[in-house]
């Protein structure tokens, strides 16, 4: 008996023997296989995601650069680069390495700039993502966690652009740094220590360039990579969420493997977007630190506010009414500062929190796959639109300086008017984004029920006057039907027979939350309205017709 031994064929090519010497090594074609083999649906607002995935590998590309110049000392030294008017002029080692990779680096102010719009990119994309996952309900289970590391995201996102927005020690980034040590100083007991913790003594001290240099290039970066590793480890795990369609179900996913098809899709968008940050960067100027000058506590002139995603936080602080003060046990209590940390805190807290707080309300413990619109759930919408008012109204009076001088108001009426808007506009949002959603739902059913209006107006031979309504597809219908069902929780009472107060407040916000709802269509609902009576002699053929007023003729 003989035996004959199958051989393949050795691969050719450099790349052929490369990958064939690694996999002989690794045993890594099985796992490229599996991962190859992934889907994932196609969407335009899936891309956020990717968007701010791509901002932070431009801003590890640019921080590299810029690193090799960056002086991160608070050493008094003069100036002496091409920068003219600040030569000879007293100022932080750290703003003359900033200045000389401005003016004197070739490439440098380019990199600086891009570094800069990146991360600003970088934020918003995140937050952006999110606030696209909260309005479709992507962070119910199994995606809670993910949803916190979202917002830890958010939260590393912003501590990563303030400490790098500082380290210039210009003007601007002093003032800001201002503003920090007030909310620390402002902390009961223990602000003080903070502070000087932090700045390494009184304020400005010595140290705080120094150590916010060690956050952003290490410490900040490295939580960054570790928590965007996991995010999409998460995502893998649990499957893309997708829009509801026909074909899709919670248990498939319809879309593209991701090699060659979506890995082609994605290395294509990366160079989109470095390619449109590199364009902004090199002709839109951001934070000119020459125009601003070396930090003095001396001056303070309107226009002095840290970047946007932070701006909130100044802006709490400009709406609380000054000298709201008291002293007690030998201290005095800012309440001032308290209370706007106290309010941020509380906010950022319901945020991170939200899919635990909607789950326990409503009670729903199914796995979701499947994305809601928003128009489909009117409450969660309402609320989404509120917290973003209300980040809005904070945001805008972080700015109240410019817009009383770019408007020619007092600085005392826009601050009244934002103070009335911190309370009023959030539940106005709410109240009108639930009345929207209602009214689209209302819409939907009415599309179901008679289709899309054709502009065709018939004259009946009694003198009526109808029109013409064309069906949905197919498509269109299965889209309108798929719709979540949901109804309030009951109160029952416990083995003892008692209602506890938990299970009444639980069961009063599930009413709230799924109030002014409407109950999808039936089938038999929807082939009821799609038999409304009309003329056969004036109906096309799979239309129905609409009847409007009467000729009295």
């Amino acid at each position: 008996m003989s035996s004959q031994e199958t051989t393949t064929a050795p691969p050719k090519g450099m790349t052929g023997r490369l990958a064939n010497y690694l996999d002989e090594r690794t045993s890594i074609s099985g796992a490229v296989a599996g991962l190859g083999r992934k889907l994932f649906p196609d969407h335009w607002s899936f891309l956020l995601g990717e968007i701010a995935l791509y901002s932070f590998v431009v801003l590890l590309l640019t921080g590299v650069f810029l690193t090799f110049f960056f002086q991160a000392s608070m050493a008094p030294v003069h100036y002496d680069g091409a920068y003219t008017p600040l030569r000879g002029i007293e100022m932080s080692a750290a703003l003359a390495s900033t200045l000389d990779i401005s003016f004197d680096i070739r490439g440098g102010l380019f990199v600086r700039q891009v570094h800069h719009w990146a991360a600003l990119l970088f934020v918003a994309a995140i937050g952006v993502h999110m606030l696209r996952i909260f309005f479709t309900g992507a962070f119910r289970k199994p995606r809670e966690l993910n949803w916190v590391l979202g917002f830890v995201l958010f939260v590393l996102a912003m501590a990563e652009g303030f400490t790098g927005y500082s380290l210039p020690d210009d003007l601007l980034s002093g003032n800001g740094l201002r503003i920090a040590d007030g909310l620390a100083k402002g902390i009961p007991v223990v602000g003080t220590w903070i502070s000087f913790l932090l700045f390494g003594g009184e304020f400005p001290g010595d140290d705080i360039v120094g150590r916010f240099y060690a956050l952003h290039i290490l410490l900040i970066p490295a939580i960054l990579l570790a928590v965007i590793a996991l995010h999409l480890v998460f995502v893998f795990l649990h499957k893309h969420t997708q829009f509801r369609a026909p074909g899709r179900t919670e248990r498939n996913v319809v879309g593209y493997p991701i090699l060659p098809a979506y890995a082609a899709k994605a290395g294509g968008f990366f160079f989109v977007v470095f390619g449109v940050v590199a364009v902004i960067g090199a002709l839109v100027t951001i934070n000119p630190v020459w125009n601003y000058g070396p930090y003095d506590p001396s001056p303070v002139s309107a226009g002095t506010q840290p970047d946007w995603y932070v701006g909130f936080a100044d802006g709490i602080l400009r709406l609380i009414p000054p000298g709201w003060e008291v002293e007690w046990a030998e201290r005095t209590w800012s309440f001032n500062i308290i209370v706007p940390i106290v309010v941020l805190v509380a906010f950022l807290a319901c945020v991170a929190c939200y899919p635990f707080l909607e789950a326990w309300i409503t009670g729903d413990q199914r796995e979701h796959h499947l994305l809601d619109r928003p128009r489909s759930a009117p409450t969660r919408t309402a609320i989404g639109a509120a917290g973003v008012t209300f980040y809005a109204v904070l945001w805008s009076a972080a700015s109240s300086d410019l817009i009383a001088t770019h408007f020619v108001l007092s600085i005392e009426g826009v601050t009244h008017a934002l103070q009335v808007a911190f309370f009023a506009a959030p539940a106005l949002a709410y109240f009108v984004t639930k009345r929207i959603c209602i009214g689209l739902q209302k819409k939907d059913r009415e599309l179901l029920l008679h289709g899309y209006e054709s502009g065709r107006i018939y004259r009946l031979p009694g003198g009526e006057y109808v029109e013409v309504h064309e069906p949905l597809d197919q498509y269109e219908r299965w889209r309108l039907i798929d719709v979540e069902t949901h109804q309030p929780l009951v109160v029952r009472p416990d083995d003892r027979g008692r209602i506890g107060p938990l299970a009444r407040v639980r069961s009063v916000l599930s009413r709230w939350f799924f109030e002014d709802r409407l109950e999808p269509l039936g089938s038999s609902e929807i082939e009821t309205g799609a038999r409304h009576p009309a003329d056969p002699a004036v109906a096309a053929p799979g239309s129905h017709v609409s009847h409007s007023e009467e000729d009295g003729a």
